[in-house]
């Protein structure tokens, strides 16, 4: 077996399964009183489970020489944290580990300036860089020796992928707060980041033969376009349909993330005409394949979120499907585009409120869509882009296309968090080194495609010798490759607006 670094094996990556988290006993708590009793005595359990399980940090001459904390400890913890019933319970477990385990803040300022203090003097390098050593040791915080510790019992590094998960869902719903816990996140990023670092992913090709649980597996983790039965399922993995996923070289067949494929004549442009029209023959002819089209990709696991499993994967079915298909250049997304709809709904709603000031379409335009809507066209619009209804109606759908399409291009191409794409799809694609080719109209006429981002889709192409450099550019300038198409909307919508 391939190693994976010290202390994981086959057995310690995922085969752990937690024991389910007990409910909390029906009925009414007996009063106030007895509730804080409750909470008060979990409260100084948990404090004393992080004393007993989180292993101290040995001195700076004894790192190497200090053994290792008995299994039974980190077990303890595991134990313990797989016990509670309740996110908030989860939550305040981990806040107090990132809390009152972190980096010992005296220890590093001390170091610090025993670093400055020898930069000032003329000495070896050799005893510069010691004192360099010791400051990077004290900056080591101590809840990362419970996870490297708990990351050799069996099954550990499959708990710390759901406590993970845990911490993002609880910063996410604001149960845990504050630079302790981002940084232990960060630092539980890291570590996951080096155990499921390309070198250990293996890349698999899922097929209507291969085995019925990972074809479950991959069907139940569809996150983009829901698999809705089994003949769905073979449709995706049949002709002129490819499917891969990665798994860890020490849990084969445990899917970490999906891509699906397409492959067609021209790159497409309307997702229901992948997922639901049958190919055109059962056997595949090479000639009838020109493009491919990467149109889902799904995270099995919440909790290795930022870890980089998708651009990687993206990249190596790149490098896949030229193996398999020589003569194919032609390489695109077709990709939703989420929270466009409540983006332009929070526009329509801020400028209905300063008395109906209108600054995202022409008069001709809001003539037209008011005529149709039967009211101010921000008031109504509102109303109508708020469900799935509007595109019943023939006359409105055409006055939308042309406003919508510039609206759309902006919002990809304008819209900015901290200088990079807002929408995190293009942000993705764009990271990868993808230029933002085409926006669909109707592309999606799902529920979920119309009321996410009004039907829009959208192409990110990958041409295979520029990505490098596209990617160098968006990361390193944050400046966004896009066609021709893409900028005439842009400028239209720059001409006819003021935002």
């Amino acid at each position: 077996m391939r190693g994976l670094g010290p202390a994981l094996t086959a057995r310690r990556l995922f085969p752990l399964r937690l024991c389910p988290r007990p409910p909390r006993p029906v009925g009414p708590r007996l009063s106030s009183g007895s509730a804080a009793a409750e909470d008060g005595a979990l409260e100084r359990a948990m404090d004393e489970l992080l004393r007993r399980a989180v292993p101290a940090t040995p001195a700076y001459e004894l790192r190497e020489k200090t053994p290792a904390p008995a299994e039974g400890q980190c077990a303890d913890f595991v134990s313990f944290y797989g016990g509670l019933a309740e996110a908030a319970e989860r939550a305040e477990l981990l806040s107090r580990l990132a809390r009152g385990f972190g980096v010992d803040h005296g220890q590093v300022a001390e170091q610090s300036a025993g670093v400055l203090q020898l930069r000032e003097q003329p000495r070896e390098a050799a005893v510069l860089l010691q004192a360099e050593d010791r400051l990077r040791y004290a900056l080591v915080p101590r809840y990362r020796g419970l996870f490297h510790h708990i990351s050799k019992l069996d099954g550990g590094v499959r708990f710390l992928v759901r406590l993970r998960a845990d911490l993002l869902e609880a910063q996410a719903l604001k149960l845990v707060e504050g630079p302790h816990v981002r940084e232990m996140n960060g630092v539980l990023k890291g570590m996951l980041s080096e155990w499921f670092s390309s070198g250990f992913l293996s890349l698999e090709r899922v097929t209507w033969h291969s085995p019925c649980e990972v074809l479950q597996k991959i069907s139940e983790s569809e996150a983009v376009h829901p698999v809705k039965n089994w003949m769905d399922m073979k449709r995706r993995v049949g002709p002129y349909r490819r499917c891969y996923f990665f798994s860890h070289c020490a849990a084969p067949e445990e899917p970490l993330v999906v891509l699906h494929v397409a492959l067609t004549s021209e790159i497409s442009s309307n997702i229901q005409a992948i997922v639901k029209e049958c190919p055109p023959s059962e056997t595949e002819e090479r000639s009838k394949i020109s493009a491919a089209i990467f149109y889902s990709i799904s995270l099995t696991q919440p909790g290795l979120q930022g870890v980089e499993l998708g651009t990687v994967l993206v990249k190596r079915v790149l490098k896949e499907l030229q193996k398999e298909f020589p003569h194919l250049g032609t390489f695109s997304s077709l990709s939703p585009i989420p929270g466009f709809t409540k983006w332009l709904l929070g526009l329509l709603n801020t400028q209905a409120k300063e008395h109906g000031r209108n600054e995202l379409f022409t008069d001709s335009e809001c003539k037209e869509i008011s005529e149709i809507t039967g009211g101010p066209i921000n008031e109504t619009l509102k109303v109508f882009l708020s469900s799935s209804e509007w595109v019943k109606s023939e006359k409105l759908v055409r006055a939308l296309q042309a406003p919508l399409l510039r609206l759309c291009a902006w919002y990809l191409y304008g819209e900015k968090h901290r200088g990079f794409a807002l929408n995190p799809v293009a942000n993705f694609h764009l990271q990868n080194g993808a230029v933002i080719w085409r926006i669909n109209w109707m592309a999606d006429v799902s529920l979920k495609g119309i009321t996410g981002s009004c039907g829009l889709m959208v192409n990110y192409r990958y041409y295979p010798g520029a990505t490098a450099t596209n990617s160098t550019s968006y990361l390193c300038s944050k400046s966004i490759k896009a066609s021709e198409q893409v900028l005439s909307l842009v400028a239209q919508f720059q001409k006819n607006s003021k935002l």
